[in-house]
C-alpha cells in the first residue's frame, strides 16, 4: 500500500486560496476515482473536487470554512502500489504528516430520545415506588356539596365560549367584574386582560434553545465585502418619489400583446430607463479602484441584479444591459435569476458588474439605503408601490385629485467619486422618463 496526496489544483487564474464549503468524504471513507470529494468555493465561483485515484482516505485538509492555499494538501488517499505509481506522483509508504482533524459528518449527530413507557412498565414503576399513606378523606355530605356548587354557579353567568377562553387563559371568572346584567362576556375578558395583562395572564411560548451558526461559504463572503464596502467607501443615499401610474398601464399593454414573450415585470422598464439616463452621467457607471487611485468610467452597462438564494445574496451580471430591448432584458433577468437559485450560474454571470441594481419586490419598503457593490460607486434600489391619492391637473386649469401608483427610487453613491448633485439630477432625469414613459421607447 502507498500513499498518494491529492494536493488542491489551480482552479482558476489569479485565485490563490479556496474555502471549504463542504466534504463529500471523511477519514476511513472508500472512494472511486472521479467520486467527489469536497466543495471549494473561490471568490468567483463553486468548484467541485474530484478524486483521481481509487483508495481508502486516511486524512483531509481541515473542517468545513477553512481556507486552504491553491497546491496543498487536500486528502490524502491510501492506493494500492500501481495505481499510485499510475498516477506519476511520488507518494512513498511512509507515513502522512501531521494533518487538520476530519471534519464532523453532518450526518452523524447526537440524537436524544425520549421514550414514552408504555403501560405495563408504567405498572412496574408505581409498584416499584414506595408508597406513602394517602391522607385521610374529608366527609362532605352531598346536600352541603350541592349547595356550594350551586351557589358558585349562581354567582357566575357566562356563556359556554366565554368560559372556554377563560379557561384557555388561565381566569378564574369569580375575580371577573361582570357587566350590570351580572353576565361575563368577552368584553369583560378583555377588559380584564388590559388591566391585568403583567400577571402573566394570555397564552406564551416555550424559550427555544440558543444555536450557534459557524459563518463559511457565501454568508461568509458576503459578510467580507459589506463590511470592506462600508468600511472603506463614504455612502449616501438619495431617494425621490415617482409617480408610476402611466408605466403601470403601459407594461399591461405590453404584456397584453406579447405572444411567446416573457411577461414584463417593472424590472426591464427600469433598466431601459436607466441605461437611456447613464450616458449623461459617466460617473454613475464607473469602478473606483482606491488602491490604485484609478476610476474607470465604462461606457457599456454591466448591470449586477442582486438576487436573494437559499444560501444568501449573489449578483448575477447583465451584459451590455443598453443594448438589449425590454424582452431581451426580461429573458435574462429570468434566465440569471434561475442560475443563481439552483447553483448553476457561471463564474462569468457573477463579476465584471458596473452599476448595481437591488430590489426587495413588494418588500421594498418606502425607502432603502442599500450598500455599494464596491469596487463601484453606486446601486439603486426601487422601493415597492403605493397607491395614494394626489392632485393632478384636470386639463382645464385646475386639479383634481385622483388614485395614483407611487414609488421611491433609492441610489447610494461613493461620496468620493459621486456628487450630491449628480446622484439628484441622474434621478430626476429617471423619474421623468418613468412618469411619461413613451421616452422610454423612444429613440
Amino acid at each position: 500500500m502507498a500513499l498518494f496526496t491529492f494536493n488542491l489544483p489551480d482552479i482558476g487564474e489569479g485565485i490563490a486560496e479556496a474555502e471549504i464549503v463542504s466534504w463529500h468524504v471523511k477519514i476511513g471513507d472508500r472512494i472511486e476515482e472521479d467520486d467527489q470529494i469536497a466543495d471549494m468555493m473561490t471568490d468567483k465561483a463553486t468548484v467541485e473536487m474530484e478524486s483521481p485515484v481509487t483508495g481508502k482516505v486516511v486524512a483531509v485538509a481541515g473542517e468545513v470554512g477553512d481556507v486552504i492555499a491553491i497546491g496543498s494538501m487536500l486528502v490524502v488517499i491510501e492506493v494500492e502500489d500501481e495505481a499510485a505509481g499510475d498516477t506519476g506522483t511520488d507518494t512513498g509508504e511512509s507515513a502522512a504528516p501531521a494533518l487538520a482533524p476530519a471534519p464532523k459528518d453532518p450526518a452523524v449527530e447526537q440524537r436524544i430520545e425520549v421514550e414514552t413507557p408504555d403501560a405495563s412498565d408504567a405498572d412496574d414503576a408505581a409498584q416499584a415506588a414506595p408508597k406513602e399513606a394517602a391522607p385521610a378523606p374529608v366527609a362532605v355530605s352531598e346536600p352541603v356539596a350541592a349547595a356550594h356548587e350551586h351557589s358558585v354557579q349562581a354567582k357566575v353567568l357566562a356563556s359556554p365560549a366565554v368560559r372556554q377562553r377563560a379557561r384557555d387563559l388561565g381566569i378564574d371568572l369569580v375575580e371577573i367584574r361582570p357587566a350590570d346584567d351580572g353576565r361575563i362576556r368577552h368584553a369583560d375578558l378583555d377588559a380584564f386582560l388590559s388591566y391585568n395583562g403583567a400577571k402573566g395572564f394570555g397564552s406564551s411560548s416555550a424559550a427555544r434553545a440558543d444555536e450557534t451558526i459557524k459563518v463559511i461559504g457565501l454568508r461568509r463572503r458576503i459578510a467580507e465585502n459589506m463590511a470592506a464596502a462600508k468600511r472603506h467607501i463614504p455612502h449616501f443615499t438619495y431617494v425621490e418619489e415617482c409617480d408610476v401610474t402611466e408605466l403601470e398601464r403601459m407594461r399591461a399593454q405590453l404584456n397584453e400583446g406579447r405572444g411567446d414573450k416573457p411577461k414584463l415585470t417593472m424590472m426591464p422598464l427600469l433598466i431601459a430607463a436607466f441605461c437611456k439616463v447613464l450616458p449623461n452621467f459617466p460617473m454613475i457607471n464607473a469602478r473606483y479602484d482606491d488602491e490604485a487611485n484609478v476610476i474607470t468610467r465604462h461606457g457599456a452597462v454591466h448591470l449586477g441584479m442582486a438576487t436573494q438564494t437559499d444560501t444568501g445574496l449573489m449578483v448575477p451580471v447583465i451584459r451590455d444591459a443598453q443594448a438589449k430591448n425590454l424582452w431581451q432584458l426580461a429573458n435574462e433577468i429570468r434566465r440569471l435569476a434561475q442560475a443563481a437559485r439552483d447553483g448553476s450560474a457561471k463564474s462569468s454571470d457573477l463579476s465584471g458588474s458596473t452599476l448595481t441594481l437591488t430590489s426587495l419586490g413588494p418588500l421594498g419598503g418606502v425607502a432603502t439605503t442599500p450598500v455599494i457593490n464596491r469596487p463601484e460607486v453606486a446601486i439603486i434600489g426601487p422601493n415597492r408601490i403605493v397607491e395614494r391619492p394626489m392632485f393632478v391637473a384636470d386639463g382645464m386649469g385646475g386639479e383634481r385629485i385622483e388614485k395614483r401608483k407611487l414609488m421611491n427610487i433609492s441610489i447610494s453613491c461613493d461620496h468620493r467619486v459621486v456628487d450630491g448633485y449628480d446622484a439628484a439630477s441622474f434621478i430626476q432625469e429617471v423619474k421623468k422618463l418613468l412618469e411619461t414613459p413613451v421616452l422610454i421607447l423612444s429613440d
